[in-house]
């Protein structure tokens, strides 16, 4: 595998950003005219870990985020982010968090504001009935799309299965093989496919 000088895989640097506005960044001169750039690195950072799932988080997120603020630069705080899972189901609390990275959106334990403003409280929901795994909504138009990851679409490798089982086994050569079949899955969804409609999907609404 190739690593770049920052420790990750070197094709972390070609995946897709994400550029906000941060009102609160701006107020408190955290960032120049509150524009804050997330990278693919940024999520798995959160993370600890790079798999499809991560990737598939900050791609939802991605497409949602362009579908709603068009040529405008999404504003952070100003979206209501809703998972359709329980958050202790399967992998909605990962990608939650990675969502929540991005648009600031927290549930009662987040940023409570100043004077009034900012309050970041109350924008994240789970468990909600919605077609697709996330609806993103925008507080300011109330304008709302559903996005979500098919990841059936980028078939795991078949050795992958046997490559786990030796790994955790402490077999160091199926270990070095299982970080090249592992991460070459996620290059293929954040550098190939990180524009495929049908990888992810995104539709207005409910």
């Amino acid at each position: 595998m190739e690593w770049s000088a920052d420790g990750f895989p070197a094709f972390f640097a070609a995946a897709p950003r994400i550029r906000m506005h941060d009102p609160l960044a701006q107020f408190l001169g955290a960032a120049r005219g509150g524009v804050i750039d997330y990278a693919y690195a940024d999520a798995v950072r959160l993370a600890g870990h790079s798999c499809p799932t991560v990737a598939a988080a900050f791609l939802m997120t991605r497409a949602a985020l362009a579908a709603l603020f068009g040529n405008e630069l999404p504003q952070r705080g100003n979206v209501r982010v809703e998972m359709r899972d329980a958050a202790q189901e399967g992998v909605a609390g990962v990608i939650a968090n990675v969502a929540s990275l991005v648009t600031g959106a927290t549930t009662e334990a987040g940023f409570k504001g100043i004077g009034g403003r900012f309050d970041r409280r109350r924008l994240l929901a789970y468990g909600e009935p919605i077609e697709g795994q996330i609806r993103f909504t925008r507080l300011d138009t109330g304008a709302a799309v559903v996005v979500a990851a098919k990841l059936d679409k980028i078939p795991a490798d078949p050795r992958l299965s046997d490559l786990l089982k030796r790994s955790l086994g402490g077999d160091a050569a199926a270990m070095r093989l299982l970080h090249e079949v592992w991460q070459e899955r996620v290059r293929r969804l954040v550098i190939d496919h990180c524009d495929d409609p049908e990888v992810i999907h995104v539709h207005g609404g409910g």
